[in-house]
């Protein structure tokens, strides 16, 4: 049996990581709906189970020190959102992760072929090639460093 709500967890770490590495270091609203799509609570209130998944892989993300908050705006954002330095740092580094599909363009400026190597552009490429083994690749790796 497939454990889909992992992959999701994946995704949704791959989304927060890449939406507060583009405005970092400023500090700002980090929305659930950004992460997980739109929702509109039922009759009593309560958001999917899918909005709440993508607001819990955020809180998660900020008890493991991955990112920091001023207060959570009810189960729908974090204000005042950020990276930590663990996650920067972690982010804009050299991945060791490369695969065989992968290849290196030697012609390339130094400083363009070290970027195209970092986490984060690492990360950005799984996410744009919408393969969910990549994607868990990557998020994985990038969890245990």
């Amino acid at each position: 049996m497939a454990d889909i709500h992992i992959d999701d967890f994946y995704r949704d770490c791959a989304l927060i990581f890449l939406r507060l590495y583009s405005m970092f270091p400023r500090k700002g609203i980090l929305y659930v709906d950004d992460i997980s799509g739109p929702d509109e609570p039922d009759e009593f209130g309560l958001h999917s189970d899918r909005f709440v998944a993508g607001f819990s892989a955020m809180s998660w993300l900020a008890e493991q020190g991955y990112i920091q908050y001023e207060q959570a705006i009810k189960q729908e954002a974090l204000d005042q959102a950020v990276l930590s330095q663990k996650a920067f740092m972690l982010l804009s580094s050299r991945s060791g992760l490369l695969h065989d599909e992968e290849t290196i363009d030697t012609q390339l400026p130094d400083s363009v072929m070290e970027d195209s190597q970092s986490n984060i552009n690492q990360l950005r490429q799984a996410l744009k090639s919408r393969s969910s083994i990549r994607l868990k690749q990557r998020i994985r790796y990038l969890l245990t460093l």
